[in-house]
């Protein structure tokens, strides 16, 4: 088994390799064929060692696998003493997050390989494919939190590169740029917080570490300060409130790397830094409080503006910045195992619900406005039936993978703050705003009246993309019975009682979403009006398509004021400093060279009116001393 550690991440970083040098071993661009076998069958084959490895540890029942790599630092002062040894760390929750990153991401290589047939940069789109799903596989599986921030780095890298893959066209280079720039930002803070670890306990080997945090003797208020950095740095990754606003600009690059983004890699590393860091989290009342909140707070505010959406696929963004919302709701209410589990079921129905989008585009000639759409379950039954499963499973239909696993966040929530309380409240409130918007789109865009494009709708749909849709389908609908097995890792929570009438509020407030939304639609087609525009409020509307104004807030306290000063500074300050002495220098030698006239008697004169007033000068201090 510690073998197989070896290879499942090192097969699609040869991909990404082989991909990346071939052209400079052929002197050409090799062919689709051989660029489909290579790319899509490196995840695969990393898929299936971890498969064989999830056996293995069921075999042996193993808890844990350690691997060491190697040792990169190590110090032997007797005041800092440091040594850093990288390894791979495997336990139930490394595994989960394996299965998702190889086995959803293996998905959406396949429908990749039909998504991206004919484009000019088949065999770079690829290898970036391959290098992000490597960078992910080293993050989850660090044993320590510098090679953890390795991969973390690497998969921000991997999003520059995918979201400003159509790069020709400026608006996709803007939006890498910000979603670059964005990331960076709690990237620095989880850096800080990185090294006030290494400073106060000398290691950032995770069980080492996660043993020192547990120690009586462990200063509160630096774990307090350290976890509430590392949250800043996942509120960057994981796109929530304040650091949510370069998710929905993502949509820029192609679909699928919208799906692996959304739902197996880069969002998910935020949840899975928190719950791998769980006993560091649970030290710290405000850290827990901090991230219940703030995940509250974003699953809401991105739940209303998903409702408030005309773009297809910013729909989906806004949802998923919702969903992993309750994710965090669930990680600081301590319900880690109902986070991860939640995890996993959004995989399934988030990538179902883009790769389904990804269809509905390319067969409406790219076009993404739901208002031009309607009346397609006739021209792609097969998507409408996968739209539909995946609308499901995101609003928490019973019986469906994502009621299982909300269930879950919802009744620990209710435990941990002591019965009815706002975080529960607004759990409530976002699962009826997610039927909502979850039955909103797909009236729209498969039921009803023909749309504009709608019209001249053609199928684009391929088996290399039948395939994942009816896998995924299955997985949204049954995946809420895959046991986790979490216990080894964050513990029994134990069997708390919720009242019933809770339960049922919780699996209510969905259909009632969808119920609302439906009367809205149909009071909406009895006044003739256009059900998208009819918002409850037009400028409630405004606010949230915009995003809450995140953006215009962020471009004039922080984007103008740069620009100014860059602009300001466009010949550097600094060599003005330089240039200004040699200015000075060159100006001083002008006036000074003027002096020097060549004749006698104007040196004679400037010499006698130098004694006269050198005289003068004498006359007058001694005059003032008398």
């Amino acid at each position: 088994m510690a073998l197989l550690l070896w290879w499942i991440p090192l097969m699609p970083l040869l991909g990404f390799i082989t991909l990346s040098c071939t052209p400079l071993w052929l002197q050409r661009e090799p062919s689709e064929k051989f660029t489909t076998v290579l790319g899509v069958g490196s995840v695969g084959l990393a898929a299936l060692l971890t498969a064989a490895l999830g056996a293995g540890f069921q075999t042996h029942d193993a808890t844990i696998i350690q691997t060491p790599l190697w040792q990169w630092v190590q110090v032997s002062d007797g005041k800092f003493p440091l040594q850093l040894n990288f390894g791979f760390h495997v336990d139930a929750l490394t595994l989960v997050m394996l299965s998702v990153i190889t086995g959803v991401g293996f998905l959406i290589h396949v429908y990749s390989a039909a998504y991206m047939r004919g484009d000019d940069s088949y065999r770079r789109y690829f290898a970036y494919l391959n290098l992000f799903v490597f960078s992910m596989l080293v993050l989850v599986l660090a044993d320590n939190l510098a090679l953890l921030y390795l991969g973390w780095e690497g998969v921000g890298l991997c999003s520059y590169l995918l979201i400003g893959f159509w790069y020709r066209n400026p608006d996709n280079g803007r939006a890498a740029r910000k979603a670059f720039i964005v990331t960076r930002v709690g990237d620095t803070a989880m850096l800080i917080g990185l090294l006030l670890l290494l400073k106060e306990f000398h290691t950032l080997s995770l069980q080492p570490l996660m043993n020192a945090v547990r120690s009586p003797g462990a200063d509160p208020e630096v774990l307090t300060l350290a976890a509430l950095l590392l949250l800043g740095g996942t509120t960057g990754k994981s796109a929530q409130l304040p650091l949510q606003t370069w998710l929905p600009d993502a949509m820029a690059g192609p679909t699928p790397v919208s799906a692996l983004i959304h739902a197996a890699t880069m969002v998910t590393a935020g949840v899975y830094l928190v719950a791998r860091c769980h006993d560091l989290f649970l030290r710290s009342e405000i850290a827990m409080l901090a991230t219940a909140t703030i995940g509250t707070l974003t699953l809401l505010l991105a739940g209303i503006s998903a409702l408030a959406q005309t773009d297809l696929k910013r729909v989906l963004a806004y949802s998923t910045i919702s969903q992993l919302g309750y994710m965090f709701l669930a990680l600081g209410a301590g319900a880690f195992s109902a986070a991860v589990f939640h995890l996993v079921t959004h995989a399934f129905f988030k990538a179902l619900l883009f790769l389904s989008a990804g269809v509905v585009i390319l067969s409406l000639h790219h076009e993404q406005d739901i208002r031009s759409m309607g009346g397609l379950r006739k021209k792609l039954p097969l998507v409408c039936t996968a739209f539909a499963i995946g609308c499901a499973a995101l609003a928490a239909l019973p019986l469906t993978s994502g009621f299982f696993s909300k269930e879950q966040i919802l009744a620990q929530t209710w435990n941990t703050f002591g019965g009815l309380n706002p975080f529960w409240i607004g759990g409530i409130v976002g699962a009826l705003v997610t039927g909502m918007y979850s039955a909103r789109l797909l009236t729209q865009v498969f039921f009803g009246r023909e749309g504009s494009a709608s019209q001249h709708c053609r199928s684009a749909q391929m088996p290399a993309m039948s395939v994942p849709l009816t896998v995924l389908a299955l997985l949204a609908l049954l995946g809420g019975a895959i046991p986790l097995h979490l216990d080894s890792v964050f513990g029994s929570i134990g069997n708390h009682h919720v009242p019933s009438l809770v339960q049922w509020i919780a699996a209510a407030a969905p259909i009632c979403g969808i119920l609302i939304w439906l009367l809205i639609r149909y009071l909406a087609e009895q006044n003739r009006a256009k059900t998208q525009s009819h918002f409850f409020f037009p400028i409630l509307q405004n606010w949230a398509r915009n995003g809450w104004g995140f953006d215009r807030l962020y471009q004039a306290l922080l984007t103008a004021p740069l620009r100014w000063v860059a602009s300001a500074n466009r010949d550097d300050i600094v060599d003005k400093c330089y240039a200004s002495v040699g200015s000075t220098c060159l100006r001083l030698h002008f006036w000074l060279s003027r002096t020097q006239s060549g004749l006698l008697r104007s040196y004679l004169t400037a010499i006698v009116a130098g004694v006269i007033g050198v005289l003068f000068l004498f006359l007058l201090i001694t005059a003032v001393r008398l």
